[in-house]
């Protein structure tokens, strides 16, 4: 613990005296690229919302990066190392894979960088080959996390072609990589074991992303179609639901720009068929049709602060009847829910799955340094007989309504120096609804809180 304080101290000290104003970077040869990141966040916790659970909660989490990338010419070779530990936790904490990962390969890939490219003169691919990390167009599909403590890696390969005008398109071929420990008292240790990849787990996907489609009318507006399959079958050490997953979808996408419009809209389907759990002895086939909508329409002010307020709905769908052969549930697999809907780590109750949320967002930079960010959604369940997930808790009955409750999130970063070390304060709050309040087994009290601050330094 004294350890602990005297790091807090020290970075606090460094804030103090910072004057510098270029970003530190390691000099290297240019062959070679070293870059990084250790970052420092403390968590707590007001009112438990999860099934079981009580009081209050705090954790400690420290997660370091270090990236070497060796360019030969034609080809490059990197590797990444992944850190990430807590502390303070205690037998109420929900601990898991994505938020402890001690000491292990996050990347080790080869990449071959000049490749011709499938659009005609002027354009270019790439083929990363290996382990990796995988993030395309708006990362609600497959994605590296950010906010979470621990990064989701990826094994197989990923080719990017891409135009001269921006256009880009993606063929992906992968498998996730299991995380361990996955169990306490081993993740409360910290215990190092190495992650191994999950051979009988395979996700591919082709996503095209094709640059300004309406250039007299909405300059800059980005068009993307996609497909995702997800194929998957028990293996001696992870028991699956052998899923087998068809996701067809699109998006709009034009970003913010002072002084107009925004916009970024994305669906997609999901076909195929599941099991309804990972039990051995569950061998009973269920049809899956599931579908996701994210729609934001916003306007940045040209004016000081440039103030951006947006209009949100995500809808993600939930099963209808817990006892037919359908499997209606919208299930977040590789993609991201922290930037769309809340603060995740210990709190989180908000994930694309079940869920039927309008609300409104408001952004703020005063400048080069400074930014912040506050959104509302009018948090439902889309099904009122199917669960709330990262809760845990199910009414089949439908009985007590849909209203989780009224989810409130912000945030606020500075550079204490530029693009080097940068403070991260952020809070959340979600007042509890008439599902949440009246859910068999439901959280005690109004509503549950959640604080952090965190400190990143990248090099």
């Amino acid at each position: 613990m004294r350890r602990i304080l005297w790091a807090f101290a020290l970075m606090a000290h460094i804030c103090s005296v910072a004057e510098a104003e270029e970003a530190f970077r390691l000099d290297t040869p240019a062959w070679l690229t070293l870059k990084g990141e250790t970052r420092v966040r403390y968590e707590t916790l007001q009112g438990q919302f999860r099934a079981d659970g009580e009081g209050g909660d705090q954790l400690l989490l420290f997660r370091s990066l270090l990236l070497a990338e060796a360019d030969t010419g034609p080809i490059s070779f990197g590797v990444e190392i992944q850190d990430s530990r807590t502390y303070l936790a205690d037998a109420g904490t929900p601990l898991s894979s994505s938020i402890a990962n001690p000491l292990d390969l996050l990347q080790l890939y080869t990449r071959i960088d000049e490749l011709p490219g499938v659009f005609g003169e002027g354009s270019s691919s790439k083929l990363t080959l290996g382990r990796q990390t995988v993030s395309i167009g708006s990362k609600r599909q497959i994605e590296r996390v950010d906010f979470a403590n621990v990064i989701k890696s990826y094994t197989g390969a990923h080719f990017v072609s891409t135009a001269e005008r921006g256009d880009e398109l993606h063929l992906v071929y992968v498998v996730p990589t299991a995380r361990y420990p996955d169990a306490r008292p081993a993740l409360d240790d910290n215990e190092l074991s190495g992650d191994e990849e999950q051979w009988e787990r395979r996700i591919w996907g082709v996503h095209y992303r094709r640059a300004d489609i309406l250039p007299a009318l909405a300059p800059g507006l980005w068009g993307e179609v996609f497909a995702y399959g997800l194929e998957e079958r028990d293996s001696g050490d992870f028991p699956t639901p052998n899923r087998s997953y068809f996701a067809p979808g699109f998006r709009l996408y034009r970003k913010p720009v002072s002084g107009q419009w925004d916009i970024d809209l994305e669906g997609a389907l999901r076909r195929g068929s599941r099991y309804a759990s990972n039990d051995p002895s569950d061998t009973q086939s269920l049809e899956v049709e599931a579908s996701m909508l994210f729609a934001a329409f916003g306007y940045t002010f040209d004016m000081p602060w440039q103030p951006r307020f947006a209009l949100e709905y995500y809808h993600a769908s939930g099963d209808e009847d817990p006892f037919d052969l359908n499997y209606d549930q919208h299930e977040r697999l590789f993609g991201s829910r922290r930037t769309d809907l809340n603060n995740t780590s210990i709190h989180g109750p908000l994930t694309p799955a079940n869920l039927n949320a309008p609300g409104f967002r408001v952004e703020v930079k005063p400048n080069a340094r400074w930014d912040a960010r506050f959104y509302y959604h009018a948090a439902h369940l889309a099904s009122k007989t199917d669960g709330w997930v990262i809760a845990k808790l199910r009414d089949p009955s439908g009985q007590s309504g849909d209203f989780i409750g009224h989810m409130l999130d912000g945030r606020a970063r500075y550079w204490v120096l530029p693009d080097s070390l940068r403070l991260e304060l952020g809070a959340s709050a979600l007042m509890y609804g008439e599902f949440a309040k009246d859910v068999p087994g439901g959280p005690d009290g109004d509503g549950t809180l959640f604080g952090y601050a965190q400190l990143t330094f990248t090099f």
